[in-house]
């Protein structure tokens, strides 16, 4: 069959093919890069348990320290993500990477709680619009039916950071030599193949589908027809404007929807490993090696949730059901005091709230193009990482006066239950546009 003919989609296997073809080339490579943005993000939980010491941090000191590090991120959302659609992918992700690796870096010469702020303040800055912008980019390069599975396969990176991470980390956190703790050997050395994956970046990653050198002009051609038609069916949004993103509702309940999601993710990330400490006496490499359990039961079921999402076409449910998961686990886990059933409870927490991360983007990015596209994902997760400051430090504050987790867990799955009834309210409003073309012909072949 000639290129032309499969172009023009004569050959229901050739989109398929493609698609496929773009996935390998790319969410590998996205991963590894949110793999390590992620790990330098929430190492700061493993330095914790001597960093806090060595520096005399309180509990409310490190959870304030953990958070602040969104005040920054937050401020420069949007700017970040305006600018990578102007500038591209390549040069704005590279950018991005080589400054927070460098930033990273700095953590290891923090001399107290207020470099501490200081350092991660400014790790925020360097950080804004690497998540967003990398969800804005997956949009340019596939369809809405297949975007749930596309985005748990780049996102799986953020659990398998902590299941890989967490040893590493822990190993690390023991290894005092020289003038340096472990915890200041585990921040320079988990910061170097950030900066060398940002120069990676410029060197290795297209713009665009036409930039990209290892597709056939057939390829090319089916890709973009495909792109256009989707966003100009009458069902998308057509957003176009960053004027309309600010005025628009539904915008902001999805900025809601999402805080209330990363107030479990990053309250749950930042204090695992104290959480875990706190269920029994174990070493270092012990809570290193449990802390990979829920993580490893998160890559799983993150996977798999995407992907039925996608088979469904559905979206509001998929995210309500998850972080109702997790909202049911983390209050069974603040009654009991067995610690077998708090591990088990953390275990399905971890289920919950990384599966409906997909299926949320997905959602969120339906019907949005170009500079719209990139303001409003960055709007929705600068919304939401407001949840990443409040998050670690309502754990901190509540710890410090009450001396356990048990009021913590009830606060955040509170969070996560108002999370889901807002998304479901989405869906019951009917603001979800019905599947294009595309996706129905997505869907009836898996």
């Amino acid at each position: 069959m000639n290129d032309r003919v499969a172009a023009t989609g004569t050959d229901p296997g050739f989109g398929d093919a493609t698609l496929r073809k773009v996935a390998w080339r790319l969410v590998p490579f996205l991963g590894v890069l949110y793999f390590f943005a992620f790990l330098d993000r929430v190492n700061v939980g493993f330095a914790a348990l001597t960093m806090n010491a060595d520096l005399g941090l309180s509990a409310a000191a490190f959870g304030l320290g953990a958070g602040i590090f969104f005040i920054g991120y937050i401020a420069f959302e949007v700017p970040s993500n305006v600018m990578l659609e102007r500038f591209g992918a390549r040069v704005w992700i590279a950018r991005i990477m080589i400054s927070w690796g460098v930033l990273s870096a700095a953590m290891a010469l923090v001399q107290g709680p207020n470099s501490f702020y200081a350092v991660r303040f400014l790790l925020g800055i360097a950080e804004a619009g690497f998540f967003p912008g990398i969800i804005y980019y997956l949009t340019c390069w596939f369809p809405e039916a297949r975007r749930a599975r596309i985005i748990a396969l780049f996102m799986i990176a953020l659990p398998l950071s902590s299941v890989i991470g967490a040893p590493i980390s822990m190993a690390l956190l023991g290894m005092d030599a020289g003038t340096l703790h472990g915890w200041q050997w585990m921040f320079l050395i988990e910061a170097l193949p950030t900066i060398a994956l940002g120069i990676m970046v410029l060197l290795v990653l297209p713009d665009r589908p036409a930039d990209a050198r290892w597709l056939t002009g057939a390829e090319k051609n089916w890709l973009a027809d495909l792109l256009a038609r989707e966003r100009n069916h009458p069902s998308s949004h057509r957003s176009t404007t960053l004027r309309h993103i600010f005025v628009k509702p539904e915008i902001w309940r999805l900025g809601l929807v999402y805080f209330c999601m990363l107030i479990g993710l990053y309250g749950f990330g930042f204090w695992l490993p104290q959480i875990i400490q706190s269920l029994g006496q174990r070493s270092s490499l012990e809570v290193g090696l449990m802390t990979m359990v829920p993580y490893s039961c998160a890559c799983i079921a993150l996977v798999l949730w995407g992907r039925h999402s996608d088979s469904t076409q559905e979206r509001p449910l998929h995210v309500a059901g998850a972080l109702l998961l997790a909202a049911v686990a983390l209050a069974t886990g603040a009654w009991v005091e067995q610690p077998g059933i708090q591990f088990a409870a953390l275990c399905i927490t971890a289920v919950g709230i990384y599966s409906g991360l997909p299926c949320f983007w997905a959602m969120a990015s339906r019907g949005l193009q170009g500079v719209a596209a990139a303001g409003a994902i960055a709007l929705i997760n600068s919304l939401g990482n407001f949840g990443g400051f409040l998050g670690p430090a309502a754990i901190g504050f509540t710890k410090e006066r009450s001396g356990g987790y048990a009021a913590s867990f009830l606060f955040i799955a509170a969070c996560l239950a108002i999370g889901a009834v807002l998304a479901v309210y989405g869906r019951t409003r009917g603001s979800q546009p019905e599947p294009t073309v595309e996706a129905r012909a997505f869907k009836s072949t898996g």
